[in-house]
């Protein structure tokens, strides 16, 4: 019986990433506002309600795709920080921009799925918050080894962004002072936005040497983040 069993998870295993696969080349053909469950069922050979038994809904299938797409970015952060082993923190930083860049522009349809323009009718559900978080996490876990190691170099919170900058750092990163927070949402903010103008094409006719364009930006959050230069 545990051999049935087995053989029908391995079968519903297979048709899930068939299923997942084929969404993904139709958002790269038609975007995300056009998936349409019964064309990925008539791509696959199977009738829409074999599909259904799957991914009840688009919305089912779309939030499996973009969990999928945010572990993607988050497993490529969390390896290239792996990766830098005990380099210094800007160096680490760098890294990790650096590696989310290249996923993003490897990928640009799952980048667009979670980056992108918002999908008409569509409402993410909590289970994508996880998976969201997972490179800011990579990033807060950097400036967070500065700060115990060497320290960080920030301007103080002006008066008016004290309250919010207390929040955030309660919300995101407790162990931080709240300077560090603050500085940590707007260089999170700034690095998408990077990666969005290239993805999108907003760079072209106007940056030619883009590896060396993004690497001193990132260099330059590293400065925004109050991680230190070592000499």
């Amino acid at each position: 019986m545990s051999a049935v069993r087995g053989a029908r998870e391995r079968a519903r295993t297979e048709i899930t990433a068939a299923i997942k696969d084929e969404a993904r080349r139709q958002l790269a053909d038609q975007g995300a506002a056009n998936l349409s469950l019964r064309a990925v069922a008539r791509e696959l050979g199977m009738v829409s309600s074999a599909l259904y038994r799957y991914f009840p809904s688009r919305d089912e299938l779309l939030t499996a795709l973009i969990v999928d797409a945010y572990d993607a970015i988050g497993e490529t952060a969390e390896a290239a920080l792996a990766g830098a082993g005990r380099a210094a923190p800007r160096s680490r930083w760098v890294t990790v921009c650096t590696a989310v860049r290249g996923w993003a522009l490897a990928r640009p349809h799952e980048y667009a799925l979670i980056y992108g323009s918002p999908v008409p009718g569509y409402t993410a559900p909590g289970a994508t918050v996880g998976p969201a978080s997972r490179v800011a996490l990579v990033l807060i876990s950097i400036v967070g080894d500065a700060y115990r190691g060497d320290g960080v170099a920030l301007p103080p919170v002006p008066a008016v962004l004290r309250s919010e900058a207390d929040r955030l750092a309660a919300e995101i990163a407790p162990d931080l002072p709240p300077a560090a927070a603050l500085a940590l949402t707007a260089a999170w903010a700034q690095l998408f936005g990077l990666i969005t103008f290239e993805v999108f094409g907003q760079f072209k006719q106007v940056v030619t040497d883009r590896d060396a364009f993004f690497e001193r930006a990132a260099d330059g959050l590293a400065d925004s983040v109050g991680l230190l230069r070592r000499e």
